[in-house]
């Protein structure tokens, strides 16, 4: 439900940013690194926010895949330090039968 609502808001502001963008007919010049262009003021505004928009999910989504995994190792981790804990080895079992014998 938190992740539709920042969705709706997102969806929101899009769509407030090109409704002023399309009372605004004016044209500018945007100059970027590798060159520069003539564009309306409403599609320099939607092609901006959308790139933001992908650029934002992406790098979450980047981060969330990492955590997710970390996390997947760390519950295999702790599943087999479990199973060790669980089911002592042999070797452990034989050193303390021989140390009880030499106490007799």
């Amino acid at each position: 439900m938190k992740y539709f609502l920042i969705l709706l808001l997102a969806l929101a502001v899009f769509v407030i940013s090109v409704t002023l963008g399309a009372n605004n007919n004016q044209i500018v010049t945007f100059n970027y690194l590798i060159a520069k262009g003539d564009y309306s003021v409403s599609t320099l505004l939607a092609a901006l926010f959308a790139v933001g928009f992908i650029l934002g999910w992406g790098i979450c989504g980047a981060f969330y895949l990492r955590t997710c995994v970390a996390l997947r190792q760390a519950k295999r981790k702790i599943k087999r330090l479990e199973t060790q804990v669980g089911k002592p080895s042999e070797s452990s079992t034989k050193a303390v039968s021989t140390v009880a014998l030499t106490k007799e």
